[in-house]
């Protein structure tokens, strides 16, 4: 299941938060002139890989080569501080509209048959990258190309990368960004370079949403921050999709638990999965996850804090219930949550199902 939708597009994308450490490495493998074929970009979702990703992209296309000049015998390499091109530049120009002609970006498309966005990377898509990479550069310089995500190729289609990985073209790279590597082939993993990011400290995910929405108060952004744990654009996509205000919601009938009001869980149904609420039960299903999540985390390991006011209510949760049970909860709310993409089943039904879970725990029934 995907989160809420992105709310920042890669390809138009130009400042980079958090990452300097990678985007370093990137620029350590371009200054020696043997950049490794394929790096797979590790980290959680949100953190900024794909704009790592893409803003890697736009640097090679822009820079052939390092530029020498400046040592004892004019042969040193001339090299930039970061991987940043302005978005005036013709590259980036030429991104953003998905008109440069050595750029592939492979994503889980549409599918012509149902007209919805698939859920998996196929094998078309990868023979047509494989047919990118088998030409010759448009502009006599590298060919890139992104796939965002590697976990969503199907087995067929990553079968089928193996062959571009094994023999990489000259003046070829391929930049993999990864949410689950564990889910990628481990004959994928093995070809690339690994490059994790890690999340973002509290502070920084709290400036870059102060930054992106000065009218947040910053109440809101510290527990939209804490929400993200550590991914800026998931933060930025959780505001804007007023999850905060479902987040209060939800929180505000779990703390009712055991007794949940029947009004106010059909009316969260309706809130969440009603007409014109596309993306709410996506929304709806990883804030309660990642409730669930904390609540199983702190009973593990008393103190390692959370949401700001979320504490006290998840301490007397744990109380009504031991850890077993609260993780087959977690672990049901989750199954539930891929039954419903999987079978397109009644998104309100299974709002109401999955708190009621959560009630009959508390009341120390089983899930």
């Amino acid at each position: 299941m995907d989160p809420v939708p992105s709310a920042m597009d890669p390809r138009t994308t130009y400042d980079l938060v958090g990452l300097d450490a990678a985007e370093q490495t990137l620029l350590d493998g371009w200054a020696s002139e043997r950049l490794h074929h394929a790096w797979m970009i590790t980290g959680p979702r949100g953190v900024g890989k794909a704009t790592l990703a893409h803003r890697f992209a736009r640097f090679l296309l822009a820079h052939q080569k390092p530029e020498r000049g400046g040592g004892l015998f004019d042969d040193a390499p001339v090299l930039p501080d970061n991987l940043y091109v302005p978005p005036d530049h013709p590259v980036s120009r030429r991104i953003a509209a998905e008109a440069h002609g050595d750029l592939r970006v492979l994503s889980q498309g549409v599918d012509p048959r149902t007209g919805r966005e698939r859920n998996e990377i196929v094998i078309g898509d990868v023979r047509a990258l494989n047919d990118f990479f088998a030409k010759t550069s448009a502009e006599g310089g590298w060919r890139v190309a992104i796939i965002d995500s590697a976990d969503a190729l199907n087995r067929n289609a990553a079968n089928a990368l193996l062959k571009t990985l094994e023999e990489p073209p000259a003046r070829s790279i391929l930049l993999l960004v990864a949410h689950r590597p564990g889910r990628v082939l481990a004959t994928i993993r093995s070809r690339c370079r690994q490059l994790s990011v890690k999340p973002l400290d509290h502070q920084t995910v709290s400036t870059f949403l102060a930054d992106r929405l000065p009218d947040l108060a910053e109440e809101d952004r510290h527990v939209l921050a804490a929400l993200a744990e550590g991914s800026p654009g998931r933060a930025l996509q959780l505001a804007q999709a007023d999850g905060l205000t479902l987040y209060r919601d939800l929180i505000s009938l779990i703390d009712k638990l055991p007794d949940l009001p029947p009004r106010a869980v059909l009316a969260l149904g309706d809130a969440v999965a009603g007409k014109g609420r596309d993306g709410g039960f996506a929304l709806f299903s990883e804030l309660l996850t990642g409730i669930l999540v904390r609540l199983v985390r702190n009973m593990a390991n008393p103190g390692l804090g959370g949401v700001p006011g979320e504490a006290e209510i998840l301490q007397r949760l744990g109380g009504m219930s031991d850890l077993d049970r609260w993780i087959e909860v977690w672990e049901k709310s989750s199954e539930l949550n891929r039954q419903c993409e999987a079978l397109n089943l009644d998104r309100r039904q299974m709002v109401v199902t999955m708190l009621n879970g959560l009630a009959s725990a508390a009341r120390g029934v089983s899930a």
